[in-house]
């Protein structure tokens, strides 16, 4: 037998380590993809059916079918009715109000982006385990939720970034409130609507949104 022979070389002390850093890497995913898919699809799916039911923009614009009102009563009547058929429309000048206002000041848009993220990989796509560490410290997943709902609060109501939501959302209201007490409804097929509607169709999202992030916060 020779001395100097070299012993053999175990083939599994090599493969172990890569095994092991691939299972801890999938470990620390930072977001569940699949839930995250599920909430995008039921968003852009939610978006396209309350879309569907947009009426006409050529109707909302109408010049013939404006008019003073004779009373505050009336003014009321036409608003409810408006409000009712041309809900999607109002709807989306309200969010295009909104993202204009955004879009004029980019630190408040960074800073919701910003809280946004937040809300989506500290809490609602992040896995149970690991637990979340920053700095060294463990924190649950109540005192993450604790900590972003503090931080939400700051951020909407004790910086400019709430007055800015607030001014852009009284501005689309008084927009839609003008038009739509001058709006005449009674062209307008009201009995023809379905009582679900758009808003039928927001409720099932968040509804919906709301069974994905709970698998998604146990995966």
């Amino acid at each position: 037998m020779d001395s100097n022979a070299s012993p053999p070389i175990l083939p599994l002390s090599a493969g172990q380590p890569a095994a092991s850093s691939a299972a801890g890497a999938a470990s620390t995913a930072p977001i569940s993809t699949p839930a995250f898919r599920r909430v995008i699809s039921r968003l852009s799916d939610s978006t396209r059916r309350s879309l569907s039911n947009r009426r006409p923009w050529s109707e909302l614009i109408d010049r013939s079918a404006f008019s003073r009102p004779d009373s505050v009563s009336e003014a009321t009547s036409r608003v409810r009715k408006n409000l009712s058929y041309f809900r999607v429309n109002y709807l989306t000048l309200l969010a295009a109000v909104l993202a204009l206002s955004l879009l004029s000041h980019p630190f408040s848009l960074l800073v919701l982006l910003s809280l946004l993220g937040a809300w989506c990989f500290l809490y609602l796509f992040r896995p149970a385990d690991p637990p979340l560490v920053i700095l060294g410290r463990t924190f649950s997943d109540r005192e993450t939720l604790g900590a972003l709902v503090l931080l939400t609060v700051f951020v909407v109501f004790l910086t400019s970034v709430g007055s800015l939501l607030i001014s852009a959302l009284m501005v689309g209201a008084a927009i839609v409130a003008v038009h739509g007490a001058f709006r005449v409804p009674e062209d307008l097929f009201l009995d023809d609507q379905e009582p679900g509607g758009a808003g039928s169709g927001l409720l099932s999202f968040l509804g919906g949104a709301a069974v994905s992030a709970g698998p998604a916060v146990g995966v």
